[in-house]
């Protein structure tokens, strides 16, 4: 089969590899149908590493993917060849402390798709997966679509992880996550949202879905520019970008009291804080670990059309094209939003 392969940084290959096979009776064979290029994907494209994970080449990355069920195990139950699906790229052991107490997203023996030294990535015209990965698709919704259920899951669980009912937010990095964020934390009734980036076409599109304010840090004191509007300052920020003047932003906007929600993935190993003023407000931090049983809201939300994220999906391209896309995803050219590419 062909499987696109990272071999060095910024360089991709379009590879012969082995067919995948069905190991476990709970195993299911999917054919590759659309792969969504993700914010993490671009940092193992462009510096080989996140944290401590180091890509060893050649490397086959991608994480997000909606699928055709083509041959399953003989103790499956879930779906049934044919089927259209989209799949959690979270594989946890089930057993460990974590899992026992519904923690799965940190799971002590996770193996997540595209990670080095746990599992390959899903670039390629088949994978196989678990049968608990496999999510059948409603009716209403397309296999495009179904590609964006994992990054939503990830702003629903972000959203319900503290009540949101009438709470003022921020959102400061409206990317993909950013977006999915705000779409969930609204159906959570969050009200009003300050939407901050540094690009002007996603700040428009944050606007286009909803967004209570927008403003460009590049440009303007965001702080400030919010502050008009709340001078009590705001209930939580989620800060979705990776970036420390986002942290400092974040911790100047929160009231006493207020939650600090971080959802980027710095490029940088450390990071660092206002501990004075976070102490003196009582602020608390809450680390977004990708997300906790959230696929099937996530589905169901697009399905019945509480969520729209078919305008998040921008730029489309065949798998041959697999590096130039990722150039215009990683240089943020074109008013890339969210890319995808068809097998």
């Amino acid at each position: 089969m062909k499987s696109v392969q990272l071999t060095n940084i910024r360089e991709m290959e379009l590879r012969d590899v082995p067919d995948p096979v069905i190991e476990k009776d709970t195993d299911v064979l999917l054919q590759t149908a659309i792969v969504g290029i993700c914010g993490s994907d671009v940092h193992y494209y462009t510096t080989g590493r996140i944290g401590s994970q180091v890509v060893e080449y050649p490397f086959q990355v991608g994480h997000e993917f909606s699928a055709i069920v083509a041959a399953t195990g003989s103790q499956v139950t879930r779906v049934k060849i044919g089927d259209k699906v989209a799949v959690d790229p979270a594989m946890p052991c089930r057993y460990c402390d974590q899992c026992l107490t519904g923690r799965e997203h940190t799971c002590r023996d996770l193996r997540f798709l595209g990670c080095p030294g746990q599992a390959a990535g899903c670039l390629s015209e088949y994978v196989v997966m678990p049968e608990t990965s496999c999510f059948p698709i409603g009716p209403n919704t397309t296999l495009e679509q179904a590609v964006l259920a994992e990054p939503l899951s990830i702003g629903i669980y972000a959203a319900q992880l503290e009540p949101l009912q009438n709470k003022s937010i921020g959102i400061l990095g409206c990317g993909p996550i950013g977006i999915s964020v705000m779409l969930a934390s609204m159906v959570e009734g969050a009200n009003p949202t300050y939407i901050t980036d540094k690009l002007y076409e996603r700040l428009v599109f944050a606007e286009r879905v909803g967004a209570t304010w927008t403003g460009n840090p590049a440009d303007e004191d965001v702080v400030a520019g919010i502050r008009v509007h709340e001078p009590q300052l705001l209930d939580a920020v989620f800060e979705c970008c990776g970036e420390q003047d986002a942290l400092d932003q974040a911790i100047d906007l929160l009231k006493p009291g207020g939650t600090l929600f971080i959802a980027g993935i710095p490029v940088a190993d450390r990071v660092s804080f206002a501990i004075d003023t976070m102490r003196r407000k009582e602020i608390r931090i809450q680390n977004i670990r990708r997300q906790n049983n959230c696929m099937r809201p996530a589905l169901d939300l697009i399905d019945s059309g509480k969520i729209n994220v078919t305008s998040m999906l921008t730029h489309r391209f065949p798998v041959d094209c697999t590096k130039e896309a990722f150039d215009i995803v990683a240089d943020y050219r074109d008013g890339v939003m969210k890319a995808i590419l068809t097998f």
